[in-house]
């Protein structure tokens, strides 16, 4: 980072690749005839949120020498995440993602990330640690952890941070990218160790800390030494514990879900929003429920994410 810029307000670190997704509903893959092409992968698709309420965002990720690569470039710059950490990786394609949909709960992924995806080559020592250690925040997620060098880097990269807000750990959990639940688990704990905020649905917090049941969740997740956990319950809602005790039960906002894989990353982006504006925690679970909703009912990710307006509108509409 030149001296004397700017800090970031949300700086994420990790996957990246094109989505392919489907233009038929309700269609084996083998079976349908025309995709969409979006930006993906889910920190890059959070930088992409926080854009779009108005935050200052980059993305620290690598792509394939491509032209799949060079669209990436051209997504970020039309959505306004700054891409002077995103890097070519000789001989290694950008990976490209299908999924199938089957509304309103089954959306099969489809990763091709071979030999190696390119944002797991993420070296520590070409990282920009005075923008990560200003940033305001800094998202990370497991999918980092699964292989070196990028693993190293994202543990030095949290590390660098010293539990400063707001310092996250997504514990997205692809089970395809690990060898087993236990490595992952080993990682989770690792990054835990230097996280202010962590954020999974029960699942992944089953394989980060052992325990699915939300509140008990929760509760192990503070006791790792994070600020605030946030564990998401699918159709019932979000629930968030802070350190300070205050507990929060988020219901689900009811909308006509067309792709429910881009919710995670709009609510995390609205997330880091309403964290940065000093919102209080009703307020925070509130509008990112909303913003993960509003995605859940469009088809893309990276290219449906709403604006604080609509989340706004939204949550108008559906208040009591």
């Amino acid at each position: 980072m030149t001296g004397g810029a700017e800090p970031f307000d949300v700086i994420t670190m990790g996957r990246v690749g094109v989505d392919l997704y489907p233009l038929q509903s309700g269609v084996r893959l083998d079976e349908v005839e025309t995709f969409g092409k979006f930006l993906g992968g889910s920190p890059t698709n959070v930088a992409v949120a926080a854009a779009r309420h108005g935050r200052r965002a980059a993305v620290i990720t690598r792509t394939g020498a491509d032209p799949f690569g060079r669209f990436v470039r051209r997504a970020l710059a039309e959505y306004e995440v700054d891409a002077r950490f995103v890097a070519d990786v000789p001989d290694l394609p950008t990976p490209v993602t299908f999924c199938e949909l089957f509304p309103p709960d089954d959306f099969p992924l489809y990763f091709y990330r071979h030999p190696k995806a390119p944002d797991l080559e993420i070296r520590a020592e070409e990282l920009d640690r005075p923008a990560i250690e200003t940033a305001r925040v800094l998202w990370t997620t497991m999918t980092g952890l699964c292989a070196e060098p990028s693993r190293s880097a994202t543990l030095a990269a949290l590390s660098w941070r010293h539990r400063a807000d707001v310092t996250v750990v997504d514990l997205d959990h692809r089970p395809m990218f690990w060898e087993s639940a236990a490595e992952a688990r080993r990682a989770a704990g690792e990054a835990l160790e230097h996280a202010t905020v962590a954020v999974g649905n029960t699942t992944e917090c089953e394989v980060a800390v052992g325990e699915s049941d939300p509140l008990r969740a929760a509760r192990a997740l503070l006791d790792r030494g994070v600020r605030l956990a946030v564990v998401k319950r699918g159709p019932d809602g979000v629930l968030a514990v802070d350190s300070g005790g205050e507990t929060v039960e988020s219901p689900p906002v009811p909308v006509k879900v067309v792709n429910g894989l881009g919710a995670g990353d709009a609510f995390g982006g609205a997330l880091c929003h309403g964290l940065l504006s000093g919102w209080d925690l009703p307020r925070v679970m509130g509008f990112a429920n909303a913003a993960g909703a509003i995605v859940a009912s469009r088809l893309a990710c990276a290219a449906a994410m709403p604006d604080g307006d609509e989340v706004e509108a939204l949550m108008g509409e559906t208040a009591p």
